[in-house]
């Protein structure tokens, strides 16, 4: 599985662009085993296949979501006799699905105060199902020995006292902001600009690609800054070192263009359709009951970026050493 260039929405994490036409959305709803939302056959309700039946789930563009997605489908699969169907979207594809019936659940959700509004206050075709137990956080950071060479680089307002450091040759003369994929959400273009940084943001293409250079800056001892984001396996090879933009106040990022402080905390939830929570099925009560910590997340993250094992192989080794948290998780209610 595989996650603005601009500032798109106020909940930003590796998210996904808001502005696609009708006929972009049509094509970019593509779902693993060639399902796609919008592609009757394929989109099976919950129910069709004896108690379980059916579940959609979305898969986010990041391996901590993949994570999530690989333990809940394994157990609604092994445990539940549910067919899973997981789907790869973008964040904001996801939610439509919701309105057409076709994608059950989101199993990880940073915010999106505009589409909770559309599709659970005004269309009610969703429900918020809980949160995941993840605490995330967004940010910029720099490699651990960067850090230590320089101190008082991890406080912005002596950004641009190192800007030289960060230029490449896709930065335009100025110090080079590396972000993920270009389908994440950020304010960062925004925080550039409104807090006067000689910087310009550059796009990785990808986690895996963002991560990659991280580790390459640190093994080469190569001054780099950059976007990244907990929870996130890669943390605990690389303790990258968080820079302090100007401090997050309750509605500083409700302008996009005029962001100039930094994140907020995301308390994660799950969100699912409101024919999925009114099914019946006892995949809903998986959903809602799902619940792990960063640390859970980041084992079988590592186990599928890291260590190469397919998600079911991973899932299984996570559920097999937690049973007990499985056995909660199955409970009723």
């Amino acid at each position: 599985m595989s996650r603005s260039r601009t500032a798109l929405t106020t909940t930003p994490r590796p998210r996904a662009l808001a502005g696609f036409t009708a006929a972009a959305l049509a094509l970019s709803l593509s779902a693993c085993g060639g399902a796609k939302v919008g592609d009757t056959a394929a989109g099976a309700q919950a129910g069709s296949e004896g108690k379980c039946g059916t579940v959609n789930l979305a898969v986010n563009a990041w391996v901590g979501y993949e994570a999530n997605a690989a333990v809940v489908a394994y157990i609604a699969e092994n445990k539940l006799g549910c067919k899973v169907v997981k789907k790869n979207l973008d964040e904001q594809v996801s939610w439509q699905g919701f309105s057409t019936g076709e994608v059950d659940a989101v199993l990880e959700n940073w915010g999106h105060d505009d589409l909770a509004k559309k599709y659970i206050t005004q269309q009610k075709v969703a429900q918020d199902a809980g949160p995941t137990g993840n605490v995330g956080i967004i940010g910029w950071y720099v490699p651990p020995f960067l850090a230590k060479q320089h101190p008082d680089i991890t406080d912005s307002k002596n950004l641009n006292k190192y800007a030289d450091l960060f230029k490449t040759s896709e930065s335009g003369g100025k110090g080079q902001l590396l972000d993920g994929d270009p389908g994440f959400v950020t304010n960062d273009a925004a925080l550039v600009k409104n807090l006067n940084l000689n910087y310009n943001v550059v796009y990785a293409g990808s986690e895996a690609a963002l991560i990659t250079s991280f580790r390459q800056a640190e093994q080469t001892k190569k001054p780099m800054i950059g976007y990244f984001y907990s929870p996130q396996w890669f943390l605990a090879e690389v303790p990258l070192v968080k820079v302090n933009l100007p401090k997050y106040t309750k509605g500083c990022d409700a302008a996009p263009a005029k962001v100039a402080c930094d994140y907020p905390e995301y308390t994660l939830n799950k969100i699912v359709s409101t024919k999925f929570a009114q099914s019946g099925s006892p995949a809903y009560n998986l959903v809602k009951n799902f619940t792990w910590t960063n640390d859970d997340q980041n084992v079988v993250a590592r186990y599928i970026a890291q260590d190469k094992m397919s998600d079911e192989a991973a899932a299984k080794k996570w559920v097999d050493a937690n049973p007990e948290k499985v056995s909660a998780w199955l409970a009723a209610g």
